[in-house]
């Protein structure tokens, strides 16, 4: 329990913290080199899809021992200056996938996005009708409740 911990901890620290910190110091030095930007936007695309894979891979494999500690290595990798995995994961895997499949993922895309605007535009319209539906019930209730003789008795008899 201790350990898995200690490794959460440390795939935070070292798959997010550092590298973002990282990313930072490069985006304000007082000119940015394009290689390493390159570099820092090939790890963050990576740790998106390795992010998105995890939700799978994590209930079948997360079984296996030191899996937790495989994966903050694979990580440490990618970033590490050393070795800078992620351009060479990035150029040998990723690219040529996304490439292959650019057109497919494009069309999904668009298809995700006009679908997400027509149920938008449903729930936009049934949330006003509902709005709508609601004030003029309360508007009948105000105005049924100032039609009220003077009096103030709700039946209309005079109290005395």
């Amino acid at each position: 329990m201790a350990v898995s911990f200690i490794t959460r901890l440390l795939t935070l620290v070292l798959c997010y913290a550092y590298p973002a910190y990282d990313c930072y110091k490069t985006l304000e030095l007082s000119t940015p080199q394009m290689e390493q930007l390159r570099f820092w936007c090939q790890y963050w695309i990576l740790l998106a899809f390795l992010t998105a894979l995890e939700r799978f891979a994590d209930c079948a494999l997360s079984w296996l021992p030191m899996y937790g500690e495989a994966k903050l290595a694979l990580v440490v990798y990618l970033w590490h200056p050393n070795t800078m995995g992620a351009g060479r994961v990035y150029d040998d895997f990723l690219r040529p996938f996304l490439a292959a499949h650019e057109g497919g993922i494009d069309r999904g895309l668009l298809e995700l996005r006009a679908r997400a605007a027509d149920a938008t535009a449903s729930h936009l319209q049934a949330a006003v009708a509902l709005g709508r539906a609601g004030l003029l019930d309360a508007v009948r209730r105000v105005s049924s409740r100032l039609q009220l003789p003077a009096t103030g008795s709700p039946d209309g008899q005079q109290v005395q």
